[in-house]
């Protein structure tokens, strides 16, 4: 039976620090505070915003809450984005994508300051996570996949790896940041010609593709471990599950997260811990 690698206790570890860090901050009266920029209320999007509240006042972190209609103008979010970069008491934003089809979502993303860009929507950000340097933040998820591997004691520096996936919100980031941690990293993706060599081949296995069943039995070897980072709606179950055929493969490897209460369970962590590194930032200047 593989080792389940939960996000909660990742979580609550983060949780534990970061309090720390929110009780030495407000000594210098300073209060880590959160934007949260919505528009519409899509079903997805509220869900996440109730998990970040929760961790937000766990940590002591304020948050501020900026509602749009879904059928605002450019104009309207435009201008609330410059209200976020405008006033110092924020720290860090959090904006809701994807935007209505009516938006230019790239246009907004960009009218965001980088440093107060907690989960990597700016090419400012971006350009940190490529070049591993301090602007902005990385994608919350793609640093959670980090988390919970070096919370459980997993070696990334020479291990081999290979990431499924190569979105700019997951895979190609937390490909970026395991390479900066020294792991030897393969990136596959649908024109990968023998993904099964490749992921047998590999000591962990970063699963993000938003797929149910992209990774089963046949890619699975004793000994890996698994990182399943899809959360997929299953119609025939009726529950949620990842991109990884869990029932097949927890038998054969090592490790591996459970879809939900796994890597999900610490991305609002990582999203309190970007916000008070922004305050940090702000009080050194």
């Amino acid at each position: 039976m593989a080792k389940l690698l939960l996000g909660a206790p990742v979580a609550d570890a983060l949780t534990e620090t970061l309090s720390r860090k929110v009780k030495s901050l407000s000594e210098q009266q300073i209060v880590p505070k959160l934007a949260i920029i919505r528009v519409g209320e899509r079903p997805d999007d509220l869900s996440y915003e109730r998990g970040a509240l929760k961790r937000c006042e766990k940590v002591g972190i304020e948050v501020s809450r900026f509602l749009l209609d879904a059928d605002c103008s450019q104009e309207e979010l435009i201008a609330t984005i410059e209200q976020v970069n405008e006033d110092p008491s924020i720290h860090g934003c959090l904006m809701f994508r994807p935007l209505p089809d009516s938006l230019d979502e790239v246009a907004a993303c960009e009218a965001l300051d980088p440093e107060k860009d907690v989960d990597c929507i700016t090419r400012g950000s971006l350009y940190g996570v490529l070049a591993n340097r301090p602007v902005g933040f990385a994608p919350c998820t793609a640093e959670a996949v980090l988390e919970l591997l070096e919370h459980y004691g997993y070696e990334l520096s020479g291990a081999r790896i290979t990431v499924i996936g190569r979105s700019l919100v997951i895979g190609k980031p937390v490909s970026m940041m395991l390479l900066t941690r020294n792991a030897t990293v393969t990136i596959c993706h649908t024109r990968t010609k023998d993904l099964v060599k490749e992921c047998r081949d590999a000591d962990i296995v970063v699963v993000a593709t938003g797929f149910i069943g992209t990774f089963g039995a046949e890619h699975a070897a004793p000994g890996q471990v698994i990182v399943d980072v899809g959360i997929n709606w299953n119609e025939e179950l009726g529950r949620l599950c990842g991109d990884v055929d869990f029932d097949a493969v927890e038998p054969i490897v090592d490790a591996i997260t459970p879809v939900p209460r796994g890597v999900g369970s610490v991305t609002t962590a990582v999203l309190a811990k970007h916000v008070v590194l922004a305050a940090e930032r702000q009080a050194n200047r």
